[in-house]
């Protein structure tokens, strides 16, 4: 029998309950290719993709044979280099040590440091030890002497032979406001308790915001505040109406302390700093196996109204406050247990080491559990991205099978084995997350499993329109063309009785599927497609890019490729509030250069009036500006060096403050404001005369070498504001830090010349250390 004959095949015996077609399916001639398979029942959607730490999987486990071990690939790229410019040399001497699994557990006062002999490893053992000392918790020590990239035995399902940590850092008390600050209602002032009346502060403080104007923001927040009254026996006032709250003196309050906050001076600032970094300290860090790794979110999530993403449900609602007994600590046997706060215990202690958390509790608004986890610049998260990446790279081997098997799927008899080949379809082609089901009180948001009937409209002959809100409540709105046989089997899987809020995919749920793919390679999940997917199309769009122009151009084309792979996975963002101002500071700044190129070239011409006739191409710009304009950009420039003069006479006389010291007036600026004034003259002369005047020692070479200067500067500037207008709704940190492979990125700086900062913030430097450290200008995907 042939495949078409099969497709004939009818295996629509459904029960004829609802005959109401749609409208949102255009009527199309139905060939028997159309009709409904077999329905055997809906099945509900069980498991949601999450994109979150890896928990359950452990942190590197060697490759199979067939593979390769690619921890030892990495390692043994003859090519690549032992020493970047971003990370300094690292000893190995106990990172071989560390990596056994028989180290004995080490506290801070037992570690000791080796130190070479001659007087140059000491000078620079010396000055490696002040480093450390300004920034005493970047533990710059013990990561450059455990690259856990080139160890060994990294098998195990076991996490940690040791593990001592001092807890998680609690938000500071409520502070009462004054008495004369009150929650009018009903235009009375009321006496609150204490936890209503903090409660009461979140919303007053919010009262400006958009969030604090919608309606569903202001009736979660106001049952929250009721509930809360109710548990504290009142206040004495029957408070049921929303709108006869009346905030205004609260939020006066609040602006107030806003306002003090930013008049303070910067030396106020850094002492508040200080104190804050002294209160922080011994959270920032714990010791792993006796080694002393950076900890990630170490601060309890402090009290406040739940905001959310998009059109989210809950927005409004009161997040409450955790107490040390909603907390669970995870640390070694014999380890110290960090004592709790004063009047309190923690709510259970664990000795776990199977799992990779330090903490957690369960949070009051979605009911569900947040950890304490290791740093992303930690080894513990670098050899879990690490195995994210290779796992993903691994599927490169297999994909060629499994497209071949899931397009042959996609005429099966069985409905099951359409569907699922279909959303496998949707997965590796348009990198749809898999989706899974969601409770009523949460945010509306689905993945491929869990579309319904709604969220694609077909297009014949083979156009589909996805609209459905993905992860983060972040409209996904695309018109694509589908493979032909997948536009059959979407419009069979909306073939009534099927109607809107009914599934569209109601044989699978990302547990089926995700078995399913296991029969092709361990470890690989429909998330695994998203990750190689994203990192495939950057190193197509590299290989695209020409090794030529400005570092500030290859960064624009670099960031080009980023947001391809952005647009894919649909990393949007609304634009920012300040975007607009953003990009009017970039325009006013390139007139600036423009005005500056101007006036050096008419410099030139009253040194060499004939050069115009000569080279009439170099000066054809010479008359763009406008005279308003040129004014403009005088009173820009002359305000501007005259704010910079008044702000560091501020900045002087903080420290002079602090030294008690004699305070300076403006008139020991008075030199610095004349030449001001006497730059503003010399502007006004310019403009009358239509020609700037040329210093004597000027000449009409060192005149161009400045334009080409200014030139220079004007391009890189155009480009940067490109960048920052096309990527005004695109997200580009997204995929960058959680699909491409750090290693692309790597790949891209050594081969084009383009220094690692200008494509990873320095908390992305410290996060893929072990991708800048393994991979050179050769490494591909």
């Amino acid at each position: 029998m042939s495949s078409s004959e099969e497709d004939d095949i009818v295996l629509s015996r459904i029960p004829k309950k609802r005959h109401i077609i749609s409208e949102m399916t255009p009527p199309t001639s139905i060939d028997e290719d159309d009709i409904p398979l077999k329905n055997s029942g809906k099945r509900k959607n069980t498991i949601a993709e999450d994109d979150d730490y890896e928990e359950d999987v452990p942190l590197v486990k060697k490759a199979k044979k067939a593979n390769g071990s690619a921890l030892k690939k990495v390692k043994k790229e003859p090519k690549t280099p032992k020493k970047t410019p971003t990370t300094p040399k690292a000893t190995t001497t106990k990172a071989k040590a560390a990596d056994k699994k028989t180290t004995p557990k080490a506290t801070p006062k037992k570690e000791t440091k080796s130190v070479s002999a001659t007087p140059k490893s000491r000078k620079v053992a010396i000055k490696e030890e002040s480093v450390k000392q300004e920034t005493p918790m970047s533990s710059q020590e013990d990561e450059e002497k455990y690259k856990w990239w080139e160890a060994q035995d990294l098998d195990g399902e076991q996490k940690w032979e040791s593990l001592e940590h001092n807890g998680v850092m609690f938000p500071p008390e409520y502070e009462p406001l004054p008495s004369h600050v009150k929650l009018y209602y009903d235009g009375k002032p009321v006496n609150l308790p204490l936890q209503a009346e903090e409660v009461a502060g979140f919303y007053a403080a919010m009262l400006e915001t958009d969030h604090a104007k919608n309606p569903v923001f202001q009736k979660n927040f106001f049952d929250d505040f009721c509930q809360v009254l109710k548990e504290c026996g009142g206040c004495g006032v029957d408070i049921n109406d929303f709108t006869k709250m009346d905030f205004s003196k609260m939020y006066a309050h609040f602006e107030k302390l806003r306002e003090e906050k930013k008049l303070m001076s910067r030396e106020e600032k850094k002492q508040i700093k200080l104190e804050k970094e002294r209160l922080e300290e011994p959270y920032k860090t714990c010791y792993l196996n006796g080694r002393k790794e950076l900890v990630g979110n170490f601060r309890i999530e402090p009290p406040g109204l739940f905001r959310g993403r998009g059109a989210h449900p809950k927005t409004g609602k009161l997040k409450r406050r955790v107490k040390p007994e909603d907390v669970t600590l995870n640390l070694g046997r014999d380890v110290k247990v960090p004592e709790p706060p004063a009047g309190h215990k923690w709510g259970e202690i664990r000795h776990d080491n199977t799992v990779t958390w330090l903490a957690m509790w369960k949070e009051n608004i979605a009911d569900s559990f947040k950890y304490v986890r290791f740093a992303a610049s930690s080894s513990v998260k670098g050899q879990s991205d690490f195995k994210k990446f290779e796992t993903a790279r691994n599927l490169r081997n297999h994909i060629d099978a499994i497209r071949k098997d899931y397009t042959e799927m996609l005429r099966s008899e069985k409905m099951q084995d359409r569907q699922m080949a279909t959303a496998t379809y949707l997965i590796d082609v348009f990198a749809l997350r898999a989706g899974g089901e969601k409770g009523e009180d949460e945010a509306d948001t689905v993945g491929c499993c869990s579309l319904r009937f709604e969220h694609i409209t077909l297009k014949p002959p083979n156009k589909v329109i996805f609209d459905f809100l993905g992860k983060d409540s972040i409209r996904f709105y695309q018109e694509v063309e589908v493979d032909k046989q997948v536009f059959k089997n979407l419009r069979i899987f909306k073939k009534e009785p099927k109607q809107p809020g009914d599934d569209l995919f109601d044989r699978i749920n990302p547990s089926i599927l995700n078995k399913h793919f296991q029969n092709y390679m361990k470890g690989l999940t429909a998330k695994v497609f998203r990750t190689y997917n994203a990192s495939k199309t950057m190193q197509d769009q590299l290989d695209l890019i020409p090794n030529e122009g400005t570092i500030a151009e290859k960064v624009v084309k670099f960031n080009a490729a980023n947001r391809t792979v952005a647009i894919l996975c649909n990393h949007q963002r609304s634009v920012s509030k300040n975007h607009g101002t953003s990009v009017q500071k970039i325009s006013d700044k390139l007139k600036e250069y423009m005005w500056q190129k101007i006036r050096l070239k008419r410099m030139i011409l009253v040194l060499e009036p004939k050069l115009r006739k000569k080279d009439p191409a170099y000066f054809e710009e010479i008359d763009d500006l406008v005279k308003e304009d040129e004014e403009h950009i005088h009173h820009t420039i002359i305000n501007r060096q005259r704010e910079q003069v008044m702000k560091k006479l501020q900045r002087d006389n903080e420290k002079l403050k602090l030294e008690k010291k004699p305070l300076l007036t403006e008139k020991d600026v008075k030199d610095k404001l004349d030449k001001i004034d006497e730059l503003e003259k010399e502007y006004r002369q310019e403009l009358k005369k239509g020609k700037p005047e040329v210093k004597s020692n000027m000449t009409v070479e060192k005149l161009k070498q400045q334009v080409e200067t200014i030139e220079a500067r004007y391009v890189t500037t155009s480009l940067q504001l490109k960048d920052k207008e096309d990527n005004s709704e695109v997200s580009l940190g997204t995929s960058k830090m959680n699909y491409i492979d750090p290693r692309l990125t790597v790949m891209f700086s050594k081969k084009y010349g383009v220094p690692i900062e200008k494509l990873f913030t320095k908390t992305l430097r410290d996060k893929f250390k072990w991708a800048i450290e393994s991979a050179d200008e050769n490494w591909r995907f």
